[in-house]
C-alpha cells in the first residue's frame, strides 16, 4: 500500500489575540484537529502572561517565567501557524485581519480575544511617564526596570477598584524593606461597587499594608517626578502605573461589527453581527447576558468556544454559552494572604492565598504538562536501513536541512569546469561569478525547507538568507526569481498564501535594492520557499580566497539558529528565546557588508556551521586559523539548549571537519547549521577595532572579533 499523502487544507481558522480563552482553545485543538482546517494564531508576543498570577508576581511571590503562557510551544502542539505581530483592523468585506508591519492574513473563520487596555491617552504625560496595568507582559517588564533600577522613589496607582487595589498591596508588600511607599489615588470613593464586609475587609488591608489612599483625588498631568492633582498638590512618584478606565482596542471602533461601549457585542454562540467573526474574553460583550469583566468567564467560554469554530468550519453542531450568574473573586492582599467573597460570603487569611495559589498553579500547568501525541509508526515489512534513514528525530527545517558539506563537494566534484570564458570555475565561493561586459555579476540560489508555519516570517528569512550569498561577494543585490513550493491547500488558501509570500518577498528585496523577475511554484507535501538572485560587483568581488595571514576574523551575528529552531520542533525552546531566534534571523546584513566592503575575505556563516565555513575561507586562502572560543557570540537560550544535548540534524556530519575537539556546549556551537547567519570577515587587523564600533554603532550589537588567519592547509585551532 501507498503511503495517504496530507489532506489539503480548505479553511482558515484565524485566533486574534493569545487570551486565556484561545490558550485554552489551542490546547483542545491540539489534542483533537479538525482535519482540512489551517489555524493561525496572532499575537504581538512569544508568550501571554497569565492574570491571576500578576499580583503574587508583583508581591514577589512568583517568578516572571511562571506568569506566562508560552504561545510558541503551544502553537507547536495545536499545529498552529504563529504569526508574531500585533492585530490592528479587520476587513469583513474581505475577510483579512491587518497586523502591523506584514500583510494582511486572510480568513474563512476568526475568533477575537483581545483583551483591554488600561492605558488612558487623554490624561497629559501618562503615554510618557506612566505605563498601563494591562497588557500584563509590558506593565511587568517596566515594573522589573524600576526595581532593578534600585533609585529612590515612590510608586503610584492611578485607580483604586479591586485591580488597583490588588496591585498596590503587592507593590507594597515587595517595597516594605525600602523607604518607598505607595500611593493609590481615585477620582472618587476607593472601591466603587463594592460594599458591606467585602469593602471593609479591603479597606483595612490597604491600610495595613500602608498604602496611602488618596480619594476625590482629580489627576491633572503625570510628570517625570509624579502627578500633579486638580487642587495643586504634587504626588512624588518615580514608577506610574494605571488601572482606571479599562478600555477595548481602539481599532474595533473601525471594524465595521456591532459594538456595545466599545466592545464587540456576541450572542450566545459566541458569534459577532459578522457570523464569521466570534469574540470572548475581555474585549467581548455579552448580549444574552451581560457579566463584568473576569477571568473566570473567559476560561469557562473556552469549551463552547472551541466547539463552535469546530462548527463554523466543518459540520458540528453549535452551542450555547450560559455564563455562570456569580463567581468566587478571590483577591490578594500583598502577603501571603487572601480574600475570597461570594454570593456575600467572604473569608480571608493565608489559607486563601494558599487555596488560590493552588488554583492558579493548576490552570498554570495545563499549559506547561501538554500531552505528549504519538508518533507515527514506522511500516512493516519495511526496506532495510529505512530506520536508520529516518533517524531518531524529525528532520529540521532550514539549514538544518540541507545536504552535508562532505557530500555535496563530493557530487560537485564529478562536474566539468565551465566550457564559457566568461564564467569563473567553481571555487566553493558563496556566489557564482560571471562577467558581463568587463563587470562581475554574482548569482546564487537558495532554498529553505519551512521551520516556521507563518509564510511571511519564512519568506522574510529565506530572503534574509539568500541576499547573504550576494553580500557577502561586495555585490550589490539587482534581480531575483521567487521559487515556491506550496503543501496542497484549496484555491482561496493558495491565493492567499502566495499574496502574504509574494507582498513580503517584494518588500524586503526592493528594500535591498533588487527586483523580483519572475518564478516557478509547484505543490508538494510542505512549505518550502527559494530565491535565485544576481548582484552587481562595482570593484572587486571579495572571495574566499582573499585572506591574508594575520588577517582579523570578524562575526556580525551569533551562532546558535539551528540548535534553537531544533528545540522549537521538539518543544524544548522557550518562546522567548525562539523569538529572538527569529527576529535576529530577519534582520539585513546589508549595511554590515558595506562596513566590511573592504574585507580581504568574507562568507556568510550558514549550512556548515562557523567551523566548515571557516575552514573553507582558511583553506582557499592557503592558510589555517585560530578560533577564541570565549569570543564568539551565541543568540540568547542557544547554549542552554546545546548542554541539554539538542543538536540540529546536519551536526553530525558538520563536525566532521574537527571531530576530535571536546564536546562541550560552546564548541557544539561552532559545528550549528546556521539560517540567515551573519557575515564572517577577515580584515587588515589595524581595522578591526574601528569596523567592530562601526558595526555596533549600526545596529550589530554582537559583533566581534573572533579570531585571526594563520598558517596552515584548512586546520582551525581553538583555543578558549
Amino acid at each position: 500500500m501507498h503511503a495517504t499523502p496530507p489532506l489539503p487544507l480548505t479553511r482558515d481558522l484565524v485566533l486574534v489575540g493569545g487570551g486565556h480563552t484561545h490558550a485554552l482553545v489551542l490546547r483542545k485543538w491540539g489534542m483533537d484537529p479538525l482535519p482540512g482546517v489551517r489555524l493561525t494564531l496572532i499575537d504581538p508576543g512569544p508568550t501571554t502572561a497569565y492574570s491571576g498570577m500578576l499580583p503574587g508576581h508583583v508581591a514577589g511571590h512568583y517568578a516572571r517565567d511562571d506568569l506566562d503562557i508560552d504561545l510558541v510551544k503551544l502553537a507547536r502542539f495545536a499545529g498552529a501557524r504563529l504569526v508574531l505581530g500585533r492585530a490592528d483592523g479587520i476587513d469583513l468585506m474581505r475577510r483579512e485581519v491587518m497586523v502591523e508591519g506584514r500583510a494582511p492574513v486572510g480568513y474563512d473563520v476568526a475568533s477575537l480575544d483581545i483583551g483591554v487596555t488600561s492605558d488612558m491617552p487623554d490624561l497629559v504625560g501618562f503615554a510618557t511617564h506612566a505605563v498601563p496595568a494591562k497588557p500584563l507582559g509590558p506593565f511587568a517588564a517596566h515594573w522589573h526596570a524600576f526595581l532593578d533600577a534600585g533609585a529612590p522613589g515612590d510608586a503610584a496607582v492611578i485607580g483604586a477598584g479591586i485591580a488597583g487595589a490588588e496591585l498596590a498591596m503587592a507593590m507594597a508588600h515587595r517595597l516594605s524593606a525600602t523607604e518607598r511607599r505607595v500611593h493609590l489615588v481615585e477620582r472618587g470613593l476607593a472601591l466603587p461597587g463594592m460594599d458591606g464586609a467585602a469593602r471593609r475587609r479591603i479597606m483595612t488591608a490597604l491600610r495595613e499594608a500602608g498604602v496611602r489612599l488618596w480619594e476625590k483625588a482629580e489627576i491633572t498631568r503625570v510628570t517625570g517626578d509624579g502627578l500633579t492633582l486638580g487642587d495643586g498638590q504634587e504626588i512624588e512618584a518615580a514608577f506610574i502605573a494605571g488601572t482606571a478606565g479599562a478600555k477595548p482596542q481602539s481599532w474595533l471602533s473601525r471594524s465595521g461589527l456591532a459594538l456595545e461601549n466599545g466592545y464587540v457585542s456576541v450572542n450566545a454562540r459566541l458569534q459577532s453581527s459578522d457570523p464569521a467573526v466570534f469574540a470572548a474574553g475581555d474585549c467581548a460583550h455579552l448580549s444574552h447576558a451581560p457579566r463584568p469583566k473576569a477571568g473566570v468567564y473567559a476560561v469557562r467560554a473556552a469549551p463552547v468556544l472551541h466547539a463552535n469554530l469546530r462548527a463554523a468550519t466543518g459540520t458540528d453542531a453549535f452551542r450555547r454559552y450560559e455564563p455562570q450568574s456569580d463567581y468566587l473573586k478571590l483577591v490578594s492582599l500583598g502577603r501571603k494572604a487572601a480574600f475570597g467573597e461570594r454570593s456575600g460570603l467572604s473569608v480571608s487569611g493565608p489559607w486563601v492565598w494558599r487555596w488560590k495559589d493552588r488554583i492558579d498553579r493548576k490552570f498554570m500547568d495545563r499549559f506547561r504538562d501538554l500531552p505528549v501525541m504519538d508518533q507515527p509508526k514506522l511500516p512493516w515489512p519495511r526496506a532495510r536501513g529505512l530506520r536508520d534513514a529516518m533517524g531518531p528525530k524529525p528532520m529540521c527545517g532550514g539549514c538544518g536541512a540541507k545536504v552535508g558539506r562532505s557530500t555535496l563537494h563530493r557530487a560537485l566534484a564529478h562536474l566539468h569546469p565551465p566550457q564559457r570564458a566568461d564564467v569563473r570555475p567553481l571555487s566553493g565561493d558563496d556566489a557564482a561569478l560571471i562577467e558581463v561586459g568587463g563587470a562581475w555579476q554574482v548569482l546564487t540560489t537558495d532554498h529553505l525547507r519551512a521551520f516556521v508555519e507563518d509564510p511571511a516570517m519564512m519568506t522574510r528569512i529565506a530572503a534574509i538568507h539568500a541576499l547573504g550569498d550576494i553580500w557577502s561577494m561586495g555585490a550589490e543585490p539587482q534581480a531575483a526569481t521567487v521559487s515556491l513550493v506550496l503543501p496542497r491547500l484549496s484555491e482561496d488558501l493558495s491565493a492567499r498564501t502566495l499574496d502574504e509570500i509574494l507582498q513580503t518577498a517584494e518588500d524586503v528585496l526592493r528594500a535591498e535594492g533588487a527586483d523580483i523577475v519572475g518564478g516557478h511554484s509547484s505543490i508538494g507535501d510542505e512549505l518550502t520557499i527559494g530565491f535565485s538572485i544576481t548582484g552587481l560587483c562595482t570593484g572587486a568581488p571579495i572571495t574566499l580566497g582573499g585572506g591574508q595571514r594575520g588577517d582579523a576574523l570578524i562575526m556580525t551575528k551569533g551562532l546558535g539558529s539551528g540548535t534553537i529552531l531544533a528545540a522549537e520542533m521538539q518543544m524544548q525552546a522557550p518562546g522567548r528565546v525562539v523569538a529572538a531566534a527569529l527576529e535576529r534571523m530577519a534582520r539585513s546584513e546589508a549595511e554590515a557588508a558595506r562596513i566590511l566592503s573592504g574585507a580581504h575575505a568574507m562568507t556568510d556563516v550558514t549550512g556548515f556551521g562557523l567551523a566548515g565555513h571557516l575552514s573553507n575561507m582558511a583553506s582557499a586562502s592557503g592558510g589555517g586559523a585560530e578560533l577564541w572560543l570565549h569570543a564568539v557570540p551565541h543568540l540568547d537560550g542557544a547554549e542552554e539548549l546545546a548542554a541539554q544535548g539538542v543538536r540540529s540534524t546536519l551536526y553530525d556530519q558538520n563536525r566532521l571537519v574537527a571531530p576530535d575537539l571536546p564536546e562541550t556546549p560552546g564548541i557544539e556551537l561552532l559545528f550549528d547549521p546556521q539560517t540567515a547567519g551573519g557575515l564572517l570577515a577577515a580584515v587588515d587587523p589595524a581595522d578591526v577595532t574601528r569596523l567592530i564600533e562601526t558595526l555596533r554603532a549600526a545596529g550589530y550589537s554582537e559583533a566581534a572579533q573572533v579570531g585571526w588567519l594563520t598558517e596552515g592547509d584548512g586546520q582551525i585551532d581553538v583555543v578558549e
